[in-house]
């Protein structure tokens, strides 16, 4: 297939990790991304935690929860037994896990998709855009 006709492109999903430390006032800042692409078994999450970001936001925030929320959501993406029995899953029912909504520190906002011939690169380029 040619350049033009998405030569080596494959579908994906992503959801951007958001910290909410008060959920009541619906302020959040992005604190990382999940990519899921089926047609590469690709599942992985990045992040980068701005302590300065979140205290500006939600002054004593608790940074080391924010970051056990996003090293969790890591070692569901790893397929890591210490996330539980999730870790078990495939990669589809792992990003379906993660993609929910929960009433957490670290919540997922809506699933957005793109094509990419890179998913790794692509989740570090989304990183660098939604979170940097």
């Amino acid at each position: 297939m040619g350049a033009g006709k998405g030569g080596g492109m494959k579908p994906y999903q992503y959801v951007v990790l958001r910290c909410v430390p008060r959920v009541e006032r619906e302020e959040f800042v992005n604190v990382g991304v999940v990519l899921y692409c089926q047609a590469a078994d690709y599942l992985d999450a990045r992040w980068e935690v701005s302590p300065e970001r979140l205290a500006a936001l939600t002054p004593g925030v608790d940074v080391d929860a924010v970051c056990d929320g996003l090293e969790f959501v890591a070692a569901v993406c790893h397929a890591d037994p210490a996330a539980g029995s999730v870790a078990t899953k495939d990669p589809g029912t792992r990003f379906g896990f993660l993609k929910a909504p929960r009433s957490t520190v670290v919540q997922p906002g809506p699933v957005h998709g793109g094509l990419t011939a890179d998913p790794s690169a692509e989740l570090d380029r989304l990183l660098g855009a939604l979170v940097g």
